[in-house]
């Protein structure tokens, strides 16, 4: 057993390993200090839920409380493996002692305490009151990428067949929505071809947009892994900081902020002009490669070398690495799901491997990623405005299976446009339109664009706010109810990870207080609404999760993500299973498309595709005259510059990102001392030669200005490209002195309200900005020093302030034994002992 400081050392210790090897097991553990593994009562079953990887871990339990974690050896995510995040905040993270723990409502203009009937009664008076004045348009619903699947099953049901709104969105707008678009634009569904295994037999990684390092640290540890194995990959990144990824690759893109779609449309254009593609494949399994040519044609590297402000020579190298690799990876994340023409950016990646014929194969994949635990579950299960089971909106039969299922009238089920987004939402509520907001498990007050706007639409009169939370968050101050929710570890449910991995979780602890898990708290209210079938049933009879999940087997039956072949049963005990798993893929599938089908065919495609440039849906006729018969799509779009750039003005591109050591508001890891302590508060970062120029030092106070707002914060003097300004989005006012804005330190304060017109998800990566000294620096910058945020040419050993042998927990690493037994015992997710 080794004791490693998992803070300094984010990654832990190297395991090498080669090419189409089995990436070797090494179990992280973290256990209260006052703790040994001799004193755990029991370890019950879960996955973490801090980033988007799904890692699988044992929860202990002392007396009833939760004091600790550790990585699941055997299985098929992060052979024993957790990151920072989960090592220090899954658990410890839903323990402050600020939990709420009674319902809160609206008295006076202060909340007050009240009992679960008189919160109840005051959402559902409410929401009759609407429905029978204004219609089911009078309400919006706004959730998460946090909740589990049976819980977003349960408020698409209740949303789109109780109420019957097409309002219903969720955090995960913000964050990938851009990758579902993608894949359905590309192949006519979503779902990831790829699988995190394709890191172990691929010759070359390339991330667009993607800090894996920071946003998937155990994802990151598996190739560095193969990095420092005796068959090296080749590495190719494309962000504008110089993040641990960049350090590692082999050529890395420093592309100018909203200029991906130059970059991407010259790397096709490279793989055309010297024909490294695969032209019998590309003619049997693909549509649109004319169109593809004509747009790409003027893009020569040089064209997106004086667009992007990046080397000519490295994006031919780039490209000549992509295009004569045999095995390549793609990862895809924010960095070009938030950034300008997000989606044709991200569709001309699904291009280059279907140029190549580079799916379905170990080591050919594609992984547009997500950024959350169970964005994917948002997804599939229609909580965020789609139609569950991957469903198409604008096919009426598709519909009606709903209808059959649900047994209620088709004509309940909102069809007759698009779902609403969320930045439609919240415009809707700002107009007065929506008079009934409710939001689970995510803090917009913090998260969405432009902040003194969303403040001012949360407050205002006459908007009913719902929100359910584990914490008083920003948004909840502003509430008209807050109904306290059940967090990890305290209610049992499944998720999702990016590549289709499905993990139990089962109730470790109970929830504090009178807290309540999601599922019971949307089933509650159904009941009091009164929703039933044509038929006089309630329409959400169930009585907990594994009923929900078993009624959601059945929605998924014969689509893209088909779960019939799943059980908690199945779950228990073993790995995780990916979908789909069902009678023709009884163990699941590892990857999509190696046969080269795609489902594009338009009686089941999930959508009939969309005008990259303006949004505009292709709809049913058109796409039916392209005869797709299961082939995919090379989409095509020429490049725009962004709406909103630099000028005498506001002369710097402002973006925004993540560190290593938070996830979103820091509604949970704001609550693990080692990770506040190792990034305590905000920061922007700029480059030498620019803060030369303004005169500014590391730590100086800077203020930062756009055309929305302002931030005051301490500055870190980075290695970022000039003339671009970076702020971690995490930080907001729950632990500060003073109103939200009083003090502005939210880096949300300073982006627009723009989206893609494909994804509708917001544009955080571009804006313009200032940057002028406010104050001497009164300490160091409060960044860390381990990661991207490291100050420029640092040298020596890296640090951060606290360490993760502190008396919080005791972070432990086992490495070495078997390998798990892959596929014999895991893959196909058969019962067996914890390892």
């Amino acid at each position: 057993m080794t004791v490693v400081d998992r803070i300094a050392e984010i990654w832990g210790t190297r395991t090498p390993y080669a090419k189409d090897g089995a990436w070797p097991v090494r179990v992280d553990q973290a256990l209260d200090a006052t703790v040994t593994d001799g004193d755990v009562d029991q370890w019950v079953q879960s996955a973490c839920v801090l980033c988007s990887n799904g890692c699988a871990c044992d929860i202990a339990v002392k007396n009833g409380a939760m004091v600790g974690i550790r990585g699941r050896a055997g299985d098929l995510v992060n052979h024993g493996r957790l990151g920072p995040k989960g090592l220090f905040a899954s658990w410890q993270g839903i323990s402050g002692k600020d939990r709420l723990k009674r319902p809160l409502i609206r008295e006076n203009g202060r909340l007050v305490e009240c009992d679960w009937d008189t919160a109840m009664d005051r959402i559902t008076q409410r929401s009759r009151q609407l429905l029978e004045e204004r219609g089911p348009l009078s309400h919006g619903f706004y959730t998460s990428g946090q909740l589990f699947l049976e819980e977003y099953y349960a408020l698409a049901v209740l949303g789109k067949a109780g109420i019957g709104t097409p309002h219903m969105d969720g955090n995960t707008r913000l964050c990938t929505a851009t990758a579902a678009a993608a894949l359905k634009e590309s192949f006519g569904a979503d779902g990831q071809p790829g699988t995190y295994a394709d890191i172990d037999s691929c010759e070359a990684i390339f991330l667009y947009g993607h800090n894996m390092a920071e946003t998937q640290t155990v994802l990151w540890s598996r190739v560095l892994d193969r990095l420092a194995g005796p068959d090296r990959p080749k590495l190719v990144c494309v962000d504008p900081r110089d993040t641990e990824v960049a350090r590692c690759a082999d050529v890395h893109l420093a592309v100018r902020p909203g200029t991906n779609l130059a970059l991407m449309n010259a790397l096709v254009h490279e793989v055309l002009a010297n024909r490294w593609f695969d032209e019998e494949y590309v003619k049997a399994h693909t549509l649109g490669l004319d169109e593809l040519k004509a747009t790409v044609g003027p893009w020569t590297a040089e064209a997106a070398a004086g667009v992007c402000d990046v080397s000519a020579a490295d994006i031919r190298e780039a490209a000549r690495i992509f295009g004569t690799s045999p095995r390549v990876l793609s990862t895809v994340l924010q960095g070009f799901y938030q950034s300008a023409q997000a989606t044709a950016a991200s569709c001309q990646v699904n291009n280059l491997h279907l140029l190549r014929g580079l799916l379905g194969r170990p080591g050919c994949g594609i992984l547009q990623m997500n950024g959350q635990p169970t964005a994917q579950n948002n997804r599939e299960c229609g909580a965020d405005g789609d139609l569950p089971g991957f469903r198409n909106w604008e096919n009426p039969e598709h519909v009606a299976e709903l209808a059959r299922l649900w047994d209620v009238d088709p004509l309940t089920i909102p069809h007759w446009a698009p779902p609403t987004h969320a930045m439609q939402i919240f415009r809707y509520a700002e107009q007065g339109s929506i008079e009934f907001l409710w939001i689970s498990a995510t803090n917009p007050a913090v998260s969405m664009p432009d902040l003194p706007r969303i403040r001012d639409v949360l407050a205002k009169p006459g908007l009913f706010l719902v929100v359910q939370d584990l914490y008083l968050t920003e948004t909840a101050q502003v509430a008209d109810v807050v109904l306290p929710a059940a967090g990890w570890g305290e209610k049992t449910g499944t998720f999702t990870n990016v590549n289709r991995t499905v993990h139990l979780s089962d109730k470790a602890v109970e929830p504090p207080g009178e807290a309540r898990s999601d599922l019971d708290i949307f089933l509650d209210y159904a009941r009091r609404m009164g929703f039933t079938t044509v038929h006089g049933e309630p329409l959400l009879p169930w009585s907990g999760p594994e009923d929900a999940f078993e009624a959601w087997k059945a929605c998924s039956r014969g689509r893209p993500c088909d779960y019939t072949g799943i059980s908690y049963d199945r779950l228990r005990g073993g790995s995780g299973i990916q979908w789909p798993c069902n009678e023709e893929n009884p163990d699941g599938r590892e990857r999509l498309y190696g046969d080269g089908l795609f489902p594009t065919d338009p009686d089941y495609c999930e959508s009939y595709g969309h005008d990259l440039l303006t949004g505009a849906t292709a709809g049913s006729d058109s796409f039916r005259a392209q005869a797709p018969g299961g082939r995919a799509i090379l989409k095509a779009a020429d490049y725009h510059p962004p709406h909103e750039e630099p000028d005498g003005r506001f002369p710097f591109r402002y973006t925004t990102g993540r560190t290593a050591y938070h996830f979103h508001t820091r509604t949970k890891t704001g609550r693990s001392r080692v990770l506040t302590s190792a990034a305590p508060t905000a920061w922007v970062e700029i480059s030498p030669d620019d803060a030369g120029r303004l005169g500014i030092r590391e730590g100086d106070l800077v203020k930062v200005t756009s055309r929305r707002g302002r931030i005051e914060v301490p500055v870190r003097v980075s290695d970022i490209r000039n003339g671009t300004v970076f702020a971690p989005f995490h930080y907001g006012y729950w632990d500060q002195d003073g109103a939200p804005g009083e003090h502005p330190t939210a880096a949300n304060e300073l982006t627009l309200t723009e989206w893609d017109p494909v994804s509708k998800q917001p544009v955080f990566k571009n804006a313009a900005v200032s940057v002028e000294k406010a104050g001497d620096a009164v300490g160091p910058s409060p960044a860390p020093t381990t990661t991207a945020s490291r100050p420029a040419a640092a040298a020596g050993p890296r640090s951060v302030r606290p360490t993760a042998g502190g008396k919080d927990a005791e972070a432990t690493e086992q490495i070495g034994g078997s390998p798990p037994r892959f596929p014999e015992a895991v893959r196909r997710g058969r019962q067996g002992g914890t390892p």
